[in-house]
Formats: structure tokens, sequence, C-alpha cells
């Protein structure tokens, strides 16, 4: 059975796979509700990728700012807006911020999840569902082979992916203990439209675009399965739909690539389609090879048949479409990556959102 949903709170929906999914789903004809993007508006949270949004749904979209870990504020809009299904993708979700700095994932990942969970459970009846997007990085690093499915053991090895497995354990607990009715996600690295220029895709093309070195960890052979966000986005919305109440499905991209593929496909894609190089040379030739991150997992793979046998869901994008797509979104968007990297957006967010 087809579960609907008229009130949808999406935590975290300034942020890159938050404004995709709200964007995403405002253009299935099937879907006929409203969305209230509660986000806090940290540095990674950009209004102005819904600003067309805001502008076009009308009273269909809501934004509020506010903290996950504000239980008042959490409260009152589930309140005010009679919200009937969360979808929580709020996160702090960098590997290195976590290194340096772990507090704020401790207090964002684990703190305000809980905080959701009881505010969820307070709320029930009318808040009939709970999806939680979590990452492949709580299961820790894969050999050679194999690929990790929804039985596997956790193993994180950072203070981000440690976080994370902490909040999918809390929600597991409260589906076991109060029979809150959840669904959980376990995602591949997602890459596309809006991400924040401090990730590794639109890290690489704009410093391609403009000459700068391509730091890559170490040896570069670091593996990853790359997911294309709109395609994360439509098997969310599948396990919300018909997902089994309190189960757990794997979305992958089915596109493992070493960390050093992906760089070399970004500058030939670059060397292709914008202007050369001042020197003439390729692209490539910007890689540079710098200490690797400490704890770095050394390879990623998701098996996600569960979610193609149970739920009909498969990615559309193969990572030769999937990075066509994303280089020329950014080369089209140069202004949203130079509004981002300067911090000019947030002016314009100290403006409109005191």
């Amino acid at each position: 059975m087809t579960r609907t949903f008229h009130n949808l709170l999406v935590t975290g929906g300034a942020g890159f796979i938050g404004a995709n999914f709200i964007r995403w789903l405002f253009e299935q004809p099937d879907f006929h509700g409203r969305i209230i993007n509660f986000d806090k508006l940290t540095y990674a949270g950009n209004p102005l990728s819904l600003l067309d949004i805001a502008e076009t749904a009308g009273p269909r979209y809501v934004f509020v700012k506010g903290d996950i870990c504000d239980s008042a504020a959490v409260n009152q809009v589930l309140e005010a807006h009679q919200v009937d299904a969360i979808l929580h993708f709020a996160a702090e979700s960098h590997v290195d911020r976590s290194i340096a700095r772990p507090d704020d994932f401790i207090r964002t990942n684990i703190v305000g999840t809980y905080t959701l969970l009881q505010a969820a459970q307070k709320h029930r009846p009318h808040l009939r569902h709970f999806h939680h997007i979590s990452t492949d990085e709580v299961f820790g690093s894969l050999g050679p082979s194999g690929f990790f499915t929804e039985e596997t053991p956790y193993a994180p090895n950072s203070p981000y992916s440690a976080s994370k497995a902490s909040s999918d354990h809390l929600v597991r607990a409260y589906h076991e203990t109060y029979g809150l009715p959840t669904t959980l996600s376990n995602c591949s690295n997602n890459y596309g439209p809006y991400q924040f220029p401090e990730k590794l895709i639109p890290l690489m093309i704009l410093n391609a675009l403009e000459g700068k070195p391509l730091p890559v960890y170490g040896s570069g052979l670091n593996i990853r399965d790359w997911l294309y966000v709109t395609d994360h986005c439509s098997a969310i919305w599948r396990i919300v739909q018909e997902g089994g109440v309190g189960a757990t499905y794997n979305i992958g991209g089915e596109n493992e690539l070493t960390n050093l593929a992906v760089v070399e496909k970004i500058c030939a894609l670059l060397d292709a389609k914008a202007p050369p190089l001042p020197s003439g040379k390729p692209r490539s030739s910007l890689i540079t090879h710098v200490q690797d991150r400490p704890g770095h997992d050394q390879r990623y793979a998701i098996d996600c048949s569960r979610i193609q046998r149970e739920l009909g869901w498969r990615p559309a994008q193969t990572w030769e479409t999937g990075f066509e797509a994303t280089v020329e979104w950014y080369l089209t968007h140069l202004e949203w990556a130079d509004s981002v990297r300067s911090g000019d957006y947030q002016q314009w967010v100290a403006e409109h959102y005191a």
C-alpha cells in the first residue's frame, strides 16, 4: 500500500541533498502536499538554492529557520504545520571537519536526531512516519571485494561516521521500543547540482576551471560508489511511500570509481567543454597528491538489491551521464558557486533570516 502525506517536514532542506529532494519532489506530478523546510542555515545551508521554489510553489512551500536540537522549536513547527511525516536530512557531514572539530557532529547528528525522535513520538498518531537519511560510511571500510548490505555490522572510522551510526541506532531503537513508524536509508557518495564546494566533485570542477591545484589524498586509489543526487531523491521517496515500516534500505549508484579516476574524468570533461588553460596543458596536469586523510577508508560499495527487489527502484544515471550533467550544471551556474565560495550568500541569509 502506498502511503500518502499532506505536510512533510524536511530537516536540513537548505543543504545539498535536502534542497535537491525538495526541488525533485515538487516536480513530481503525483505530489500534491506541502513541504516545511526546517534548517538552521549553518555554513552549508543555502536558501538561495531554493529561491525559485519559494516563488513558484506558493503556500505549498514553507521555510522555517530552526535548530533540530531545539526541542521547543521542533515541537512548535510540528504542531503549527500539522506535520504527518518527517524526512530527516539535517546533519554535519564533512569528514575532514569532523576530524578537526567533532563537537558539532556529536551535537547535531546525535542530539539533534534524538530531539526529533522525541518530538515525533509526542506528536503521534497524527505524525505517521519518520524517515532517516544516513550514509554507507557507518559500515567502515571494505577490502577489494564484497559489498555493504543492510546486515553489515557497523564499524565507523571517523567522528562523522560514528555520529551517524549513533543516530541510526537511535532511529531503530525508537521503532523497536516505542513502535515509532520509521524507515532508514544508507546511501553512497552523492554528487550533482547545488553541492557545497568543499566536497570532492565541485571542488575539483571549480579548481580545474581556475587552473588551481587539484589535491588528491594519498595515492587517490580509494574507491567510492557514486550516486547522482536525484536518483537518491527518487529512492528516498519510494521508501517513504512504500518501504517496510522499521526497515532499512541501502541506496547505491552502482558506480565504483577511484578518487583519482573521478578527478581525471572531471578534467577530461572540462578540457572538452571549457576554455583551455592559459598554459595549454590538460587539466589533469593540475592533479597534486597530498598527505592522506587520517583513518581514510579504502573502499565503499553498496549492495542495493533489497530496494531493487522489494520496491522496484534502480538508479537512472550512469557515472558517464551523471558526471557530464554535473559538470555542465556548474559551468552554467558559476554565479551560484561564486556566491557560496565567497560567503556572499551568508549576507543574504543574515538580511532575510535574522
